[in-house]
């Protein structure tokens, strides 16, 4: 496999963005960075480290519809005649359908009253979309991926594994070794590095986003991978290892959570995202009462919390919160 990894300097969400070319007689990009004219002129020149230019370009896969992942995709299209793929979950996303978005930002609206979140900080993040509204580029056609579909790149084929969690259409591209079993992922953020990907602000149409996207982990964690090539920052030579410990930390932020509440009585999602992550500011507006509300949301279904309109108590202070994450095994 002729692989070469693309740094992309994005500053504009979680920074530090990755796309991969392979090279063969299927030329393959994967993922594309945010649209702007400095992520653009990274991109032509990693392309051009690998041998190529855009207009080279046959295939583009792309693990998510988020903008730093697919911004760039319309315009690649345009100008190489390359066929985008990305899973049927996320494609009228990527496409920039105008339904697909109404109903996306109805359902934000939605949320952000029953979250609790004030004006002036509703009025702050709609400030930061609207700054970057030109970042998710050019409406583009795109072809649906479901699992375990094979698509091919280079000089061979890569299998779709779908998982869903930070965003509804997420999925991982594996390579396939010698004997039939995966080797290696392009992982979009299903898995990073350093941080752990948002659940429950990231994509606002996840149904069970913590419960989705832990079943997404374990999924990828009994995959045994070699390596795993996220969207963004360096690779991660223990896959497996990396989703236990994201595992980990989701299961500690729900003991997090239960002792917000029990410190501070009823409480909405504003409030309890608060007691996590402090003030927010920019995008952070989204994702923070997202993660909240994701492990708010785990915890109504296991019936340790009760909702009372927009606020949460407690039915159950010491629950067994491993219990509340079964079926792992390392």
């Amino acid at each position: 496999m002729e692989l070469t990894r693309i740094r992309l300097g994005n500053t504009v969400f979680e920074g530090r963005n990755n796309a991969y070319v392979i090279d063969g007689d299927t030329p393959t990009l994967i993922d594309t960075g945010v649209s702007t004219p400095d992520v653009r002129a990274d991109l032509v020149e990693g392309l051009s480290d690998a041998g190529l230019e855009p207009p080279d370009l046959d295939r583009i896969l792309l693990t998510h519809w988020h903008a730093d992942h697919s911004g760039l995709a319309g315009e690649l299209a345009v100008e190489s005649g390359a066929t985008v793929f990305a899973h049927e979950a996320d494609v009228p996303l990527v496409a920039g359908d105008d339904d697909a978005f109404s109903e996306l930002w109805d359902r934000r609206d939605r949320r952000f009253e029953e979250w609790g979140i004030p004006p002036a900080k509703r009025a702050e993040l709609e400030s930061f979309r609207t700054e970057f509204a030109g970042a998710a580029g050019e409406s583009v056609a795109v072809e649906p991926l479901t699992d375990g579909d094979r698509v091919a790149a280079g000089d061979g084929e890569l299998s779709v594994l779908h998982l869903p969690g930070h965003a509804a259409g997420l999925v991982a591209y594996e390579t396939v070794s010698a004997d039939g079993s995966p080797a290696e992922a392009f992982v979009g953020d299903a898995i990073l590095p350093q941080y752990t990907p948002n659940v429950g602000g990231a994509d606002l149409r996840v149904d069970r986003p913590l419960a989705q996207y832990v079943d997404s982990l374990d999924r990828l964690a009994a995959r045994d991978l070699d390596r795993a090539w996220p969207g963004h920052r360096d690779p991660i030579d223990d896959p497996t290892g990396r989703a236990g410990e994201i595992r980990t930390h989701h299961v500690d932020r729900t003991r997090r959570v239960i002792e917000a509440l029990d410190d501070h009585g009823p409480a909405d999602t504003w409030t309890v995202s608060a007691r996590l992550f402090g003030e927010l500011e920019e995008i952070h507006i989204l994702h923070g009462p997202g993660e909240a509300f994701a492990h708010l949301d785990h915890l109504e279904r296991h019936g340790i919390v009760e909702r009372d309109g927009t606020e949460f108590h407690l039915v159950d202070a010491d629950p067994d919160v491993p219990a509340l994450f079964p079926n792992t095994k390392y």
